[in-house]
């Protein structure tokens, strides 16, 4: 987890970069041939405004037929600046008819190294799903200035929002969606300083279960009141039918698992994620005893900074 390495392998595919220097008639003649169309996840990126993402992007058009491509990550376009103009959702979507067969998208896999997750400069990406209802997987990173309308779907499998501070409104968005068959759901939900501002109510028909029957893994993760997640879900309905649970990545305390030792029983879990995490060592000893038939994740163990400042994983 965390965003400070590319990917290199996305929807069971490795991962292709075409970036900047395909433009570079010099830099190009040393880099490998483009695979197949589609045995690569193909990753679309540049690091700066010159070349601008767009001429990237139509070369890419240009040089690898689209049609064959199932797998397609949108990288870097110069997101740390809030300009409509090169925002990448609009020329997706004008190209939606090229990508027929396109299952999986990753908007925004771009590192800390190239920009910080709260920095990346989002807009409404609601239009990716009405171009591509075929969609089986989306997942995006960054949610400084995200909307999004509620989603329709029998195709989504995967929804995954990885963020340093997710908005109530995109988790309310979220949670009135209609998909039926989605499967896997993780919100990194952050930091209040970083734009974090999802409450237990906007959550709420997540947890009761209601909105997504099919979901068998929950992910409510790097959150700055994960004790509060904790505590719901120790009596939340829709765990009862989940076969993994990640509160990973945040500000986990002793407390916060006593509440989920001290709720319905978890031992139906496939795995139980709580990496990084605040626990006291007698603490994971109670969770990992309890738990005798679950692959109980406890790695990464933090200390609080001078000892009340608990911090998630991914913020800034």
């Amino acid at each position: 987890m965390g965003n400070w390495e590319h990917k290199e392998r996305y929807a069971g595919l490795p991962v292709f970069r075409f970036d900047q220097d395909r433009l570079d008639p010099d830099r190009a003649a040393g880099l490998a041939d483009p695979p197949a169309a589609g045995a690569a996840a193909w990753c679309v990126s540049t690091w700066f405004d010159d070349p601008p993402f767009e001429d990237v992007w139509d070369l890419f058009r240009a040089s690898v037929d689209t049609t064959e491509v199932t797998a397609l990550l949108v990288g870097n376009w110069c997101a740390e600046y809030r300009d409509p103009d090169i925002y990448p959702v609009r020329r997706l979507v004008a190209a939606a008819d090229a990508f027929p067969k396109l299952e999986s998208l990753f908007f925004g896999e771009i590192t800390a190294r190239e920009v910080e997750i709260s920095w990346i400069a989002h807009g409404d990406v609601s239009p990716i799903f009405r171009a591509f209802p075929g969609l089986r997987r989306f997942e995006i990173r960054g949610s400084d200035g995200l909307t999004l309308e509620p989603i329709e779907s029998d195709a989504l499998r995967v929804l995954r929002f990885e963020s340093g501070g997710l908005p109530g409104e995109v988790a309310r968005a979220v949670a009135a969606s209609d998909l039926p068959n989605l499967e896997h759901l993780d919100l990194w939900l952050g930091d209040e300083n970083y734009g974090g501002s999802v409450t237990m109510d906007d959550l709420d028909a997540v947890l009761t279960g209601e909105r997504f029957p099919s979901l068998r893994h929950l992910g409510l993760m790097n959150a700055g009141g994960q004790d509060l997640i904790a505590e719901a879900l120790a009596s939340a309905p829709v765990v009862a039918r989940l076969e993994s649970l990640s509160l990973a990545m945040g500000t986990l305390t002793d407390a916060g698992a006593e509440a989920l030792l001290s709720g319905q029983p978890l031992t139906h879990l496939r795995k139980l994620d709580l990496r990084h995490h605040f626990l006291s060592e007698q603490m994971t000893e109670r969770v990992r005893a309890a738990l005798p038939g679950v692959d109980v994740d406890l790695g990464d163990r933090q200390e609080p900074e001078d000892d009340d400042w608990f911090y998630v994983e991914v913020a800034e």
